[in-house]
């Protein structure tokens, strides 16, 4: 039967360094990966999980002489397998014979057939079977559910696309790809379809293991020295001793059983979905008709820390990765890539640790993130990339990591001045009856904000990451940070507030107040 061959089948669309516009399946894109300059997938939720895909097949593929970087041969102490990464790096590409022996292994036949009636890439055949109606009848989620941006139910909101679970419209076979991977990292919790295994029906899921979070990769200016730099460093913390399988190899986990112990770096970057997939496709295989989404397990998750997040510690002590804000540019995680563990609330991502030092020059970063809530809610995805910054990592360059902190520490600072003086100013302006003398304490409440807070801020940020950037550079190491930063946010509260010549006297009034209150952040002069 016609399929749909992920191997071979072009699904993936990159830019070669060439500006060469291609799409490749997964042998094409490995062989060729020292030619391609970047991924373009238009969906980053889909390209971050893409990413843990193509480092563990790198795992396998990437080596010499018998070692492999999964582990295979005797790479498996530390100091042994960074070396063993800096000769697969020195090679500058992938040996052409270890990719096809990859994808060509008889132990992985039909495992990258995206509609396989046996071994579904990523999917579960069971579904067709397991979510059916008190009558026995399929229960499809539909293809709208499978769709990132499409509205699905009776409640659903048309915000991209005038799709109706009515009148369903295919998916091409490649942006279903996509969009199951970005399904399994990045799905849902709550009520999905039912999933009949007992006698209990049951249709709740937990959400999948990246959702809400902001994935950071260190990269490359092409895609081969991106991939081996994604594969997890045996200091990653899960087991490398176990027998490791990736999500495409091995056999079905029952769903009612504990889950296998994750090990590295298979399960630790592709076995930890909460959720089942299972696409139907159209008769001749170019397109996905239908769906099933629902849960894959109730177990609990196995603790660990994905090699690709920060950690933040919150209130109660614990550390969690950090969410994703799709109002917070890149720029402003900068000091928490650059700075090592040695700080108390942040934990910089393991995959930037031990980089090879003749490449920090060259490396960027890369960012993607999904804005959502914990649950249903959608907000926003995003990916971003700084310029080259890793040279200036704390470990090879303390003073710059250093500076780069104090200059976002002191944009924060004054982004939250800004804040509350607009508001400040809002309530003097708009209130007869606040006490504006010099000394008196104004009172604000920051459920009634005003309208001027929300425009400075909006205008802030960007003049604040232009500063930023001026700052950014070695020669500015010794330069005092605070100024610029203070005079953006100055700039941005008179725009916010408006012209001089329209404002009366007591608005006249409430700019001289919250222009004070701003200027209070800049430090004091020396006594002579």
């Amino acid at each position: 039967m016609l399929g749909y061959d992920l191997r071979d089948e072009p699904w993936i669309p990159v830019r070669l360094r060439s500006g060469e516009q291609r799409r490749f399946g997964f042998r094409e894109l490995l062989r060729r990966a020292h030619e391609i300059a970047d991924l373009e997938l238009p969906v980053p939720p889909a390209a971050s999980g893409l990413l843990r895909i193509l480092a563990v097949m790198t795992a396998s593929i990437g080596g010499q002489r018998g070692m492999r970087l999964d582990g295979t041969g005797t790479a498996r102490d530390a100091a042994s397998w960074y070396a063993l990464r800096q000769r697969v790096l020195d090679q500058g590409l992938f040996d052409p014979e270890a990719v096809d022996s990859y994808f060509d292994d008889p132990s992985r036949s039909g495992r990258f057939d995206l509609f396989s009636d046996d071994y579904p890439f990523l999917q579960d055949p069971r579904l067709l079977k397991e979510c059916v109606d008190s009558k026995g009848a399929p229960n499809p989620s539909g293809v709208n559910k499978l769709v990132f941006g499409r509205p699905t139910g009776i409640n659903g909101a048309v915000l991209f696309g005038h799709f109706t679970d009515s009148e369903p419209i295919p998916v091409p076979a490649a942006e279903a790809a996509w969009h199951l991977i970005a399904q399994l990292y990045f799905g849902p919790s709550g009520q999905c379809t039912p999933r009949r295994i007992t006698e209990e029906r049951a249709g709740s899921g937990d959400a999948a293991p990246l959702r809400k979070s902001i994935s950071y990769f260190p990269w490359a200016p092409e895609l081969f020295t991106t991939l081996v730099l994604a594969v997890p460093s045996p200091q990653t913390g899960a087991d490398r001793e176990a027998q490791d399988f990736a999500a495409w190899e091995g056999e079905l986990l029952h769903p009612l059983k504990p889950l296998p112990p994750l090990t590295s770096p298979r399960r630790l970057l592709t076995g930890r979905f909460r959720h089942a997939v299972l696409l139907m496709p159209s008769a001749d295989r170019r397109t996905v008709t239908d769906a099933y989404i629902t849960w894959s397990t109730h177990d609990k998750p196995a603790p660990v820390w994905d090699p690709f997040q920060i950690l933040d510690r919150r209130k109660k002590g614990e550390f969690q990765p950090r969410e994703a804000d799709g109002a917070r540019a890149l720029w402003r995680d900068l000091d928490s890539l650059l700075l090592k563990d040695s700080r108390r609330d942040v934990q910089r991502p393991p995959a930037l640790e031990y980089l090879p030092r003749s490449l920090r020059s060259q490396l960027r970063v890369r960012a993607y993130g999904f804005d959502q809530d914990g649950q249903q809610k959608d907000s926003v995805w995003f990916q971003a990339t700084t310029p080259p910054v890793l040279q200036w990592q704390e470990e090879a360059d303390r003073a710059m990591a250093y500076h780069v902190r104090s200059c976002h520490t002191a944009a924060e600072k004054a982004g939250e001045r800004l804040e509350f003086a607009a508001m400040v100013a809002w309530r003097i302006a708009s209130d007869s009856g606040t006490d504006i003398s010099p000394k008196a304490k104004i009172k604000i409440d920051r459920r009634k904000p005003g309208p001027w807070a929300g425009a400075a801020r909006s205008l802030y940020w960007p003049a604040a990451e232009r500063e930023f950037w001026k700052l950014a550079a070695p020669q500015e190491a010794a330069a005092p940070v605070e100024r610029p930063f203070v005079r953006a946010a100055l700039d941005c509260l008179d725009e916010a507030i408006g012209p001089a010549n329209r404002a009366d006297i007591r608005v006249a009034r409430a700019r001289n107040r919250a222009r004070a209150i701003l200027l209070g952040l800049l430090p004091r002069p020396a006594a002579d």
